[in-house]
């Protein structure tokens, strides 16, 4: 397989715990496992190799990936995910390849028959066959945001790209949980990703935190900073505290 699903929320609920290493490790063996289609070798020295792991902290981080997401069979290192995903890809291409050899999928002029989905009638003066025998009306009620949805790449691909200053997860969550709480009608749309794109521009960036605001008070060049420079001319004007308030001062610090 060329090509597999990657779903960030997923990913990022499993992989919490990996460190900077075991993240990179593990990508590669996903990619490896999908490329190839086949379990990751049950030899340690070949895979390290492979991934060009060459010192103990690597080899230990490989183990701990190996030991958390896989697990150990005849044939290597099984990941059942991707077993999952390889078996439906290799079903879907059986299945396009035999009606490939039928003609391809049925013509719109094409009606199946009912109880016969290989055989078709190549009628296009024909009426629909349906129950009531009237033409099938298109959908356009709309439908609610689903609760278990986890965050689409598209989605998530069109704010990094109009929104790069927005949170992509925090965003999400906000959408979710604002449209999932909206009763009636108001909660139904035709296009939830239009309505995700819509959500996206009209956000407001993040106010700027003014802790983070940082006030440089050293001089950018090798000069005298002109503040400190009057502080010191004002102290050499300035004239001497008399003798008398010197003495007095003196007393009162004595006296308590």
């Amino acid at each position: 397989m060329h090509y597999y699903k990657f779903n960030i929320a997923d990913y990022r609920k499993d992989t919490g715990h990996l460190s900077t290493i075991e993240h990179g490790i593990y990508r590669q063996l996903i990619d490896w496992y999908y490329l190839d289609e086949q379990p990751i070798p049950l030899e340690t020295q070949v895979v390290s190799r492979r991934l060009r792991l060459a010192s103990e902290v690597d080899v230990l981080s490989l183990q701990n990936v190996l030991s958390d997401f896989f697990k150990e069979g005849k044939s290597g290192y099984v990941h059942k995910r991707i077993e999952l995903d390889i078996n439906d890809y290799h079903e879907q291409a059986e299945k396009n390849q035999r009606n490939g050899k039928l003609g391809g999928r049925p013509k719109k002029t094409q009606v199946v028959i009912d109880g016969l989905p290989h055989e078709s009638q190549n009628n296009p003066n024909h009426e629909p066959l349906t129950i009531n025998h009237k033409p099938i009306k298109e959908n356009k009620r709309g439908s609610r945001l689903a609760q278990d949805l986890f965050f689409p790449k598209e989605w998530c691909d069109f704010l990094i790209e109009q929104r790069p200053e927005l949170s992509a997860q925090k965003t999400f969550d906000q959408f979710k949980d604002y449209w999932i709480a909206q009763a009636g009608q108001k909660g139904v749309k035709l296009d939830w990703f239009a309505t995700w794109r819509n959500w996206v521009r009209s956000t407001n960036a993040p106010k700027q935190n003014p802790a983070d605001i940082v006030r440089l008070t050293v001089p950018s060049r090798n000069e005298p900073d002109p503040a400190l420079e009057k502080i010191k001319a004002d102290a050499l004007k300035a004239a001497p505290m008399p003798d008398f308030v010197r003495q007095f001062a003196k007393q009162v610090r004595t006296s308590t």
